[in-house]
């Protein structure tokens, strides 16, 4: 079976090489990829906003199923464009895409289903969200409505901070604003928890642990993530069967009664407080980093995985994972998330010897004249996978110093709160 996979970056090289290895698939196209799958699939630089050249090219090619990578395509409806001219895809509808592509959708259904999340306000205008914050404890979260890339999202710890996110927010940094998300901020530890859908059924598709701030110890600014390991440390029976009846099952009700149904990965964004789960966000796709930890970790052959999902037949799957922990770190341009250079060679990528059990994911990289170049603030992602997440960091440690990539800069503290 011929596949394409949609997106370029980490999450779309590790799902290629999970792909590649399954018995179904015998050609992967990435649209439009990076350095990393180009050395195992073939890369194609369509525009993704123009849905019609990428219908074309499918056809032209016999492509006969899609998995679509990127929240930006599934919110802007490439699911239901790709479905009405009779092609595969994995990935949810526009209607579904709302989970992720809109902040207070999600939090209305909260509402309607009795979902638990922290209490929150939405506010149409700069003035009165700045009335809020004025008679509100912090510290307090402010999130923009829309898609901002992982960074829309703001921990304010004053009067003066909240105003700053509220004002940046209004002044159009993630895209024209017409609403804002103000919420209590929860004290707890946060865990992301996947599941896989194939509309009428779905499956547990591993739990892990994500690294937002730019700086160790969790400090500094908001980025798409700098770091992940799974299984979450957090992860046990008791927890998960909370978070199926108190929290999936409610929003896949929700959507049913909305008249759709949810196909592909959905990630719950949770904050655990006292072994009691609270929605933070969804993500209507696999999680970047997350995606690089997990997948390493699949047993069971994924094109089947997907194969059953696109044919409604996921419960005759059973989904087996290795017992291994695994831990990603990611290796940014000097800047990120801020202003960084692009276009900088990133030698020796062929000379790292890697065993069975290390992956480097590409995700900011480029390919010319069979040279590799950063394209992107996260540049590349180290994942290691054993019975120890000590063992793993000390060993991505190892591999990023032994590339010796002056251009980059990396946390050296992911799973700080599962190490000793």
């Amino acid at each position: 079976m011929k596949v394409g996979i949609i997106g370029s970056g980490g999450r779309e090289h590790a799902l290629c090489v999970s792909l590649k290895k399954s018995e179904k698939i015998s050609k992967i196209y990435c649209i439009p990829g990076n350095a990393g799958t180009n050395l195992i699939a073939e890369n194609i630089d369509l525009n993704l906003n123009d849905f019609e050249i990428i219908k074309n090219f499918i056809v032209k090619n016999n492509i006969e199923l899609v998995i679509i990578g990127p929240e930006k395509p599934l919110v802007e409806g490439l699911a239901d464009y790709l479905e009405n001219e009779n092609i595969n895809v994995f990935g949810p509808n526009k209607i579904a895409s709302q989970l992720e592509g809109s902040k207070t959708f999600t939090k209305k259904l909260c509402e309607k289903y009795n979902i638990p999340t922290a209490k929150f306000g939405i506010f149409h205008n700069p003035s009165n969200g700045i009335d809020f914050i004025k008679k509100s404890k912090f510290p307090i979260v402010i999130k923009a409505d829309g898609l901002a890339a992982g960074k829309g999202v703001y921990i304010c710890e004053n009067e003066d901070q909240s105003i700053q996110a509220i004002n940046e927010i209004f002044g159009g940094k993630f895209g024209e604003a017409k609403k804002i998300l103000i919420e209590e901020f929860l004290k707890g530890e946060e865990m992301s928890f996947f599941v896989i859908s194939d509309g009428k059924n779905y499956k547990s598709f591993g739990t892990a642990q994500d690294h937002k701030r730019v700086f160790e110890g969790d400090k500094g600014k908001n980025t798409g993530g700098m770091g992940a390991y799974s299984p979450s440390r957090m992860e046990n029976k008791e927890l998960d069967k909370k978070i199926l009846e108190k929290i999936i099952n409610p929003t896949l009700k929700g959507l049913k009664e909305l008249k759709t149904e949810f196909k592909g990965f959905l990630y719950a964004g949770l904050m655990v407080i006292n072994n009691e789960p609270y929605l933070i966000e969804y993500n209507v796709r696999m999680g970047d980093p997350e995606c690089q930890t997990i997948l390493p970790r699949l047993k069971t052959d994924f094109g089947k995985i997907i194969l059953a999902c696109i044919n409604k037949k996921l419960e005759t799957i059973n989904i087996e994972w290795f017992d291994q922990k695994s831990l990603c770190i990611v290796l940014c341009s000097k800047g990120y998330p801020e202003k960084y250079e692009n276009n900088i060679e990133i030698k020796n990528l062929d000379e790292m010897n890697l065993d069975k059990n290390e992956f480097i994911f590409h995700a900011g990289t480029k390919n010319i004249d069979k040279k590799i170049y950063s394209n992107g603030g996260r540049v590349l992602n180290f994942v290691v996978k054993s019975e120890s997440f000590k063992k793993n960091r000390v060993r991505a440690i190892e591999l990023i110093n032994k590339l010796s990539w002056n251009y980059g800069f990396f946390r050296k503290d992911i799973g700080f709160k599962v190490i000793d």
